[in-house]
């Protein structure tokens, strides 16, 4: 055999064992392999660290969690920076042990299986934490990289990984109450008199349909002098509307989402799809049921608005009933921006980004929720969103809204007697 024969014949055999060891293993599993030695290798570098130096309880604590990250970041991802203070709001501090650890368990046993950007640098728990600091404190990217030890641009890729998956939880966490479910949701319109109201057809109130508008920054070419100051207070009515989201809601008595439609300023839409929704899908409203809404939704069989104009006893009555429950959604809006601070202004003009974190910030808001961890915000004025005037009306809303007021106006004249 020529030395050429035998150079083939070496090269088939490396050929043949590269194939063997790489061809069967699909993208997925050539991630993990990257992702189990890189995590290999950072671990054989802390374990060198502990042999030279003391080893307090938190690197102890690292080891056995299999954490990769530097030992500082646990403690100093605890603390405030030192040089930015956050608003006094549930951050960080409080959300370490139980909530942390619920959310990454909703991450994993989730059927979204695309590798979380990051992975290699941070575990999912820091991973959650991580993406907790930068929605529940108004706080930079910079300080971010200090207290975590990440550079910038990984944080960044880190964080909209984090929105993107759970983001995919939203059918599971903002869904609809359907059935035995729906029936214990609901709740009495009127304060007086519950069991006479239902006896004699007054509805009752399955959810509370509503909006808010949440600051963004505009795109490139559309910066306007007035549309970049970051308060929802400073912001002037001639503002380019696309330098804010629209966040439609419908929420329950404890301040539970049920419905999230997110959308452009621009888009001026109040209620409708969900009129429609309703009306090709009657069985989801339980029977002598509604949802209430304020003046500019359009009023249905399933949807009461408040009468708008010159108003007679009835209709002043039936208004301050609907008004109580306004504040339910005005609540559960304040509560939501309180937790999660950088709703206040997102500095991000990419329409797509800045959709993914709020539908973010609804999701966790449920999910708190659900653990036990409520917060108390502050109604503001701007939080209250009114509409001048009514919006659409269909005849059978109505003769339903007449024939409710009526009840109500009846009943409170024979409680006054």
């Amino acid at each position: 055999m020529d030395v050429a024969e035998c150079v083939l014949s070496a090269g088939r055999a490396v050929l043949d064992m590269v194939e063997r060891e790489w061809q069967p293993l699909s993208p997925g599993e050539l991630e993990q392999r990257l992702d189990q030695a890189v995590e290999e290798t950072l671990e054989a570098d802390l374990m060198a660290k502990l042999k030279t130096q003391p080893s307090p309880a938190v690197y102890v604590q690292l080891l056995q969690n299999r954490v990769d990250v530097q030992p500082q970041v646990l403690q100093t991802a605890l603390s405030p920076s030192e040089e930015e203070t956050p608003e006094p709001v549930d951050s960080v501090d409080s959300v370490d042990s139980p909530a942390v650890k619920h959310i990454a368990d909703l991450l994993q046993s989730s059927k979204f299986r695309a590798r979380m950007a990051g992975r290699a640098r941070l575990s999912v728990s820091h991973t959650v934490l991580l993406s907790l600091t930068l929605l529940c404190e108004r706080i930079s990217y910079r300080s971010v990289s200090r207290r975590f030890h990440l550079e910038k641009g990984n944080i960044h890729r880190i964080f909209f990984s984090f929105c993107e998956r759970v983001n995919t939880m939203e059918e599971r966490q903002i869904r609809w109450p359907v059935g035995r479910e729906a029936v214990q949701a609901l709740f009495p319109l009127s304060s007086l008199e519950k069991e006479q109201e239902e006896q004699q057809g007054v509805p009752q109130v399955l959810g509370v349909l509503g909006h808010t508008r949440i600051p963004i920054r505009l795109p490139i070419g559309k910066h306007d002098v007035e549309s970049t100051v970051p308060e929802v207070k400073r912001m002037k009515k001639e503002a380019h509307p696309d330098s804010w989201l629209n966040l439609q809601l419908i929420c329950d008595r404890k301040g539970r989402f049920l419905h999230c439609r997110i959308s452009k300023g621009s888009d001026l839409d109040r209620g409708s799809s969900v009129r429609d929704k309703l009306t090709q899908h009657p069985e989801l409203m339980p029977s002598g049921s509604c949802l209430v809404a304020r003046a500019g939704y359009p009023l249905t069989a399933q949807i009461l608005t408040p009468y708008s104009g010159s108003l007679r006893p009835r209709e002043e009555l039936f208004n301050r009933t609907l008004q109580e429950h306004f504040q339910i959604l005005d609540q559960a809006v304040a509560n939501l921006k309180t937790r999660f601070q950088r709703l206040r202004y997102l500095d991000i003009g990419n329409y797509d980004r800045a959709r993914a974190v709020v539908l973010t910030a609804c999701v966790l808001h449920n999910v708190f929720l659900d653990i036990g961890q409520a917060v108390q915000g502050e109604v503001e004025i701007e939080e209250a969103i009114t509409r001048e005037g009514e919006g659409e009306l269909d005849d059978e809303g109505i003769h339903r809204r007449d024939g409710i007021s009526d009840l109500l106006f009846k009943n409170f004249d024979s409680g006054c007697t």
